[in-house]
């Protein structure tokens, strides 16, 4: 295991998803071997010895947990179809792409199997029926709309991903012991409140501490006229989600430890997907105690980590457009990248009307770029490598051969492998979008002339050496770094997008 001993326990302790399939713990203590996510009682480090995969484990001497069974890992033969097909099924339902049948049978058809195959892959690998798991997600969004919002249990229904008002009522009675009208009572919402707003609020919580005058000072920087507005208190954007379309407002709670997130009614069809977008934004699911802990033992980021506990990586709403976003920022500043990035958006991005003069753009869609010719793109201030570049990375999104938001991504160093081998795209570009895009916590743009300079003008090389202590939590170095004391601006280089 290349990868430092002190960082993978770090992980180990935070049982971070993310790092699931990436490396297996053995306990000496028990001569038993785990994945990161293992729900099993964390055990001293000095108990701790570190693998890539379940073989090296197994030919150390450990044997497989009972819980966790390693052998259904991401990645790991000969379960990795099926346990990828099962975390697609998973992630699909979070993020409201798929439904109990229709879904399904798509999945089925990408790889070849029929829809029974594909039932019994999940049963096996998740230990409920698709049909179960997809019924927990839309009673708990349902409650959440029937304690927090006004919206009719009517509206309440289809927006949890309910066909009928019936099926909603049966479902919440059976599993809860009452039907959803009481849980509204309790709430004493005014449903009349309803139809007066076109907008309802609900709250994403997350783990103090929080920096939000720090991320939201990050997002206006680089926020793209049209589509985002940033206050110093709040952000706003539009969405586009599928068929659906608004806009939605992110403001942070003053009695909470969570963020409000008001939204347009139209949207309401696309709420799971919509939520957990704003949390891969903020960043809501972070371990800021643990993270802090870890990095804060290195002397060279104990002083920005100790100023800013509560510092978070932010991610990205839309995939395409961040990826559009770095792309357009290689090699200068991020204000020449925002103004380059703002006219790409009015030239191709589709209008909304909003009541904000500062919301009047969607996010353009890959097919809308795939078609255009480097010459459509150039003529908007672009130089030819970059328009090819973003040419060749919305034909990828747009057939699916590149996924930027949706699905999780099991093998990080495959994700930024196929995004370096798109025409234009280098390792700091592929980094950057893993970082933020991709919810990757331990990637490094170690070429970044702003991260060298403020580790004393190092080379990218010993960049990367220096960042060894750091994981398996770079990304959130990287933050701090970035927000270490300006070194002299040198050569132009890639920039902080």
């Amino acid at each position: 295991m290349n990868q430092d001993h002190r960082g993978l326990y770090s992980a180990l302790r935070a049982h971070d998803a993310r790092f699931d399939g990436v490396f297996f713990v053995g306990v000496t203590s028990t001569r038993i071997y785990c994945r990161p996510i293992c729900p099993a009682k964390a055990v001293k480090e000095a108990n701790c010895r570190f693998f890539d995969t379940p073989q090296e484990a197994e030919q150390a001497g450990f044997r497989p947990c009972l819980r966790c069974r390693p052998e259904l890992a991401p990645g790991s033969a000969p379960v990795d179809d099926a346990q990828r097909i099962a975390h697609l099924i998973a992630q699909g339902l979070e993020e409201g792409h798929l439904d109990d049948k229709a879904g399904l049978e798509a999945i089925a058809d990408q790889f070849e199997l029929s829809s029974r195959q594909i039932r019994r892959i999940v049963q096996k690998e998740l230990g409920v029926p698709p049909i179960q798991l997809l019924l927990t997600r839309r009673l708990l969004l349902a409650k959440q709309l029937l304690t927090e919002t006004a919206l009719p249990v009517t509206e309440v229904a289809f927006a949890s991903g309910f066909a009928s008002l019936r099926r909603f009522n049966d479902a919440f009675n059976g599993r809860y012991g009452m039907p959803p009208t009481r849980l509204r009572k309790a709430a004493n919402h005014d449903t009349g409140a309803i139809t007066a707003s076109p907008t309802s609020t609900l709250q994403l919580s997350y783990r103090p501490p929080y920096d939000w005058k720090g991320i939201l000072a990050f997002l206006e920087k680089r926020a793209l006229k049209g589509i985002e507005h940033v206050t110093d208190s709040s952000y706003a954007r539009t969405v586009q989600l599928g068929e659906a379309k608004g806009w939605i407002k992110v403001t942070q709670s003053k009695g909470k430890h969570a963020v409000m997130v008001e939204f347009t009614h139209s949207l309401t069809p696309v709420l799971p997907a919509l939520l957990s977008r704003v949390r891969a934004l903020f960043d809501l699911n972070a371990r800021p105690d643990l993270i802090a802990k870890h990095l804060s033992e290195d002397a060279r980021l104990r002083s920005a980590v100790r100023a800013n506990p509560g510092l978070r990586v932010p991610g990205a709403f839309n995939g395409f457009e961040l990826g559009l976003r770095a792309i357009l920022g290689q090699q200068v500043t991020v204000k020449a990248a925002t103004t380059i990035a703002c006219r790409f958006v009015e030239a191709f991005g589709e209008p909304i009307v909003t009541p904000f003069a500062e919301l009047n753009c969607l996010t353009p869609v890959p097919a809308r770029v795939a078609a255009a010719s480097v010459d459509d793109i150039a003529r908007h201030g672009i130089v030819a490598a970059r328009c090819k570049s973003i040419v060749a990375l919305a034909e990828a999104q747009g057939s699916h051969a590149l996924c930027l938001d949706g699905y999780a991504h099991h093998n990080p160093d495959d994700s930024i492998r196929r995004l370096a081998e798109l025409p234009g795209i280098g390792q700091w570009t592929a980094h950057y979008i893993a970082m933020r895009a991709l919810r990757w916590p331990d990637a490094f743009p170690k070429e970044d002339i702003a991260v060298r300079n403020n580790l004393g003008g190092v080379t990218a090389k010993e960049a990367e050496a220096l960042s060894q202590p750091w994981r398996p939590w770079r990304s959130y170095a990287v933050m701090h770094i970035w927000g270490m004391a300006k070194a002299p601006s040198s050569p132009p280089a890639p920039a902080r997008r």
